[in-house]
C-alpha cells in the first residue's frame, strides 16, 4: 500500500528557528490539527546542515484522499496556523505531492 506525502521547503527567519521547530516538528502545532483528520500517519521536519535555517517538512498521509478531506474540513483552522507562523519565513516553497510504495 502506497501512502501520499506533501512536502515543503522553508527558509526560516534568523533567530525564529526554534519557535518553527516548535511549530512544524512531530509534537508541533500542525501536527496537532493533523492528528484531528482520519488518514493522517507522520510529520518529518528536516534541518538542512549546508544552509542555516532551511528546512524541509514530509507530511504522509494514506492517501491523497484522506489529505484533500482533511483540507476540507479543516480550512478554517489550518489557514489561521498558516497566517499564525506566516513571520518565521521569509519563503516557504511547496515541493509537491509524491507516492510512496
Amino acid at each position: 500500500m502506497s501512502s501520499y506525502l506533501y512536502i515543503w521547503a522553508f527558509h526560516v527567519r534568523p533567530g525564529a528557528e526554534a519557535e518553527f521547530e516548535r511549530h512544524y516538528g512531530p509534537d508541533g502545532t500542525w501536527v496537532a490539527l493533523f492528528r484531528q483528520a482520519p488518514g493522517y500517519l507522520d510529520t518529518r521536519l528536516l534541518k538542512d546542515r549546508a544552509v542555516p535555517g532551511r528546512y524541509v517538512t514530509i507530511d504522509r498521509w494514506e492517501s491523497e484522499g484522506a489529505y484533500r478531506a482533511f483540507r476540507e474540513r479543516h480550512a478554517a483552522e489550518h489557514d489561521a496556523i498558516d497566517r499564525a507562523c506566516e513571520a518565521l519565513t521569509f519563503e516557504e516553497t511547496p515541493l509537491g505531492a509524491y507516492d510512496e510504495d
